[in-house]
């Protein structure tokens, strides 16, 4: 029984007899544990409305520069001129609202996490 209710999403499971106490500690618990699960679902929502924003040619641009590839590179793969290059990776930048390329990366990285964890009923 505990299982099932735990599956089913339960927080806490309190036997009979339970103080006053133990309930109000696990719906705080709850309450906690849902304001952060929506924080999180919010930031992930405004990081794939950002890189909805992007041109599919930044979206290109922004994979190769988030692997570590120089512009040079990354104009070599695409076979764009190193300048405009460094064009679209200024876009990104400012598209994504990314202070640094760390930034830009670790924007990534949460959102592959959150699809690669998330099934498909959420």
């Amino acid at each position: 029984m505990v299982r099932k209710v735990m599956k089913a999403g339960a927080v806490e499971f309190l036997t009979k007899p339970f103080q006053k106490e133990e309930l109000l500690h696990a719906v705080e618990q709850a309450f906690a544990s849902d304001r952060a699960r929506r924080m999180e679902d919010a930031i992930l929502d405004s990081i794939r409305a950002r890189i909805d924003s992007l041109t599919p040619r930044e979206r290109e641009v922004m994979a190769f520069v988030t692997t570590g590839l120089l512009n040079k590179q990354i104009a070599g793969e695409l076979n764009l001129s190193e300048i405009t290059v460094k064009m679209h990776r200024r876009q990104v930048m400012e598209k994504m609202r990314a202070d640094s390329l760390a930034d830009l990366v670790k924007m990534c990285e949460r959102v592959k996490l959150s699809s690669k964890s998330s099934g498909p009923a959420r």
